[in-house]
């Protein structure tokens, strides 16, 4: 019977620790904007860690252009909350200076910007750049919301008379190993998509995410997503010949000797369905 007894005691020791542990992390977090400490917990901190890098860059500008990427950055920090950020390309090559995740855009006399903005989950700490650009941070998924949680977003943005208006913000399904964006054209349809490249060292190689461009420039892009890696592969094509893209899934066979490719399965999107689909088997589908 002691022992029943004192079994119980600890496992309520054990439960009031949790439950103060919990409490007091949640209340460090939620009191960050009027307290100290790290900038990763404080938005005041947070804040004024970006307003200095910004004003260095501004006193190290020369040549200022309306509409400029200094500009969009004093934008964006007044736009957004304490814990977003514009990523910036994965680095190459060793000592290579940062550049920003945006890509300008010309259309019909209008100027567009494409962005990848991530924002911080809320209730957790901020997130952190070097936790979300290069490959050792495609592992992300895999670790501790310790280190926060990043929800990322291809944006378009316009400026007109030295104003940014957003257009569309659509949801990027990655937590971290952001590489590069670009723009590029499918070729069967000659459509607008951008491409952004994410690292993935789980599958020991990469990912894009592909956002086309179907409808124009500022309506809601398509997203479909292709990938390369050890024994995955998603190329794109066209399987239907309809507006929207498509992709070959490919099977392997892999033995201590050897990987071999051994048979590819068509996907075609949907839109009945709202989903990619493939008559190999009618329950096989991919949102994206």
């Amino acid at each position: 019977m002691k022992i029943y007894k004192l079994i119980f005691l600890v496992v309520v020791f054990l439960l009031i620790t949790i439950t103060i542990y919990y409490i007091v992390d949640k209340t460090f977090i939620s009191d960050s904007g009027t307290a100290g400490g790290e900038p990763e917990y404080s938005s005041v901190k947070e804040k004024s860690i970006k307003e200095y890098n910004l004003e260095q860059e501004k006193k190290l500008s020369e040549n200022r252009e309306p509409c400029d990427v200094i500009a969009f950055k004093q934008y964006l920090l007044e736009l957004y909350p304490a814990g977003s950020y514009l990523l910036n390309f994965e680095e190459i090559l060793t000592g290579e200076i940062n550049k920003d995740a945006v890509i300008y855009y010309n259309s019909d006399g209008k100027q567009y910007i494409f962005a990848v903005i991530a924002h911080s989950k809320e209730s957790e700490r901020y997130v952190e750049m070097k936790n979300l650009v290069g490959y050792e941070s495609s592992f992300i998924n895999l670790d501790s919301t310790k280190l926060g949680t990043a929800f990322i977003y291809l944006n378009l943005f316009k400026c007109e008379n030295d104003k940014f208006t957003q257009i569309w913000e659509s949801e990027v399904p990655a937590h971290g190993g952001f590489s590069s964006i670009s723009v590029k054209r499918w070729r069967p349809k000659n459509t607008l998509y951008v491409e952004l490249n994410f690292d993935d060292g789980i599958i020991s190689g990469h990912r894009n995410f592909n956002y086309f461009l179907i409808d124009g420039i500022e309506n809601p892009p398509h997203l479909m997503e292709t990938y390369l890696g050890l024994v995955h592969k998603r190329k794109m094509a066209n399987i239907n010949n309809d507006n929207f893209p498509d992709y070959l899934e490919y099977r392997f066979a892999q033995d201590s000797l050897r990987i071999t490719e051994i048979d590819s399965i068509p996907f075609y999107w949907s839109e009945q369905r709202q989903l990619y689909i493939t008559d190999r088997n009618r329950r096989w589908f991919r949102k994206y």
